[in-house]
């Protein structure tokens, strides 16, 4: 990955497997999200730490009064940043819902809300990367981060699991225009149907209509018609 600021792609909170919300950077598209619920699974629930690596990416977590947050980065050996934000996300997380909503929540029923608080947070340590991992408070924190503590992803996997990280840094804002224009053509073509087939209904039910006016006029055989 050629970049010199580290990108944080992806970000969830969960309650052991259940999502409570998320959120994916808008040029990243992928697979993780898939890959973060096999992680999910073997995330412990007690509290704790950890960072997984899987080729050039890097998932950090943090647990903590059992519930997940986690995050995935696109560089290596760079830590403080990813728990920088964890903190954060964890902080507002505790402070807008308490601990007892989060163990009663639904997947994904706070998702509509902490979505945008994942976005806003995710783009400010993106930008802002260098100056957090620069700060002394945040290098205090991770120094509890030791080298068993970082484990590779395929340690935690059973025998004969797999698991397959595709990453396309792609735009998705394109992505997002071609979608929106097939689906301009097809709500085009769907009202065209449906104005053909009221145009068709019209037509029959204005048949119907003057047979029926002339039936009553001149007699539905025309026999009076007929007399004149």
């Amino acid at each position: 990955i050629l970049t010199t600021t580290m990108t944080i792609v992806y970000a969830l909170v969960s309650r052991q497997k259940t999502v409570l919300a998320e959120h994916t950077t808008a040029s990243v598209t992928g697979n993780f999200p898939t890959v973060t619920r096999v992680l999910l699974a073997k995330i412990p629930p007690s509290d704790g730490r950890m960072i997984y690596n899987y080729d050039d990416y890097v998932f950090h977590y943090v647990v903590e009064n059992g519930i997940c947050f986690l995050c995935m980065s696109d560089e290596k050996n760079r830590h403080r940043v990813p728990f920088a934000l964890l903190q954060e996300i964890q902080e507002l997380f505790t402070h807008k819902y308490g601990l007892e909503v989060p163990q009663r929540a639904i997947a994904f029923s706070l998702n509509e809300e902490f979505s945008r608080i994942l976005q806003d947070r995710m783009e400010y340590y993106n930008s802002a990367g260098a100056n957090v991992d620069s700060l002394s408070s945040v290098k205090n924190q991770i120094e509890s981060v030791k080298d068993n503590m970082v484990q590779n992803i395929e340690q935690v996997l059973e025998r004969g699991e797999k698991i397959e990280l595709l990453v396309d840094k792609t735009d998705r804002l394109n992505q997002q225009a071609f979608i929106f224009e097939r689906s301009g053509r097809e709500l085009k073509r769907a009202m065209w149907w449906r104005n053909a087939r009221w145009a068709a209904f019209l037509v029959v039910a204005g048949g119907f209509a003057i047979f029926f006016v002339a039936g009553l006029v001149c007699g539905f055989d025309f026999h009076r018609c007929k007399a004149h």
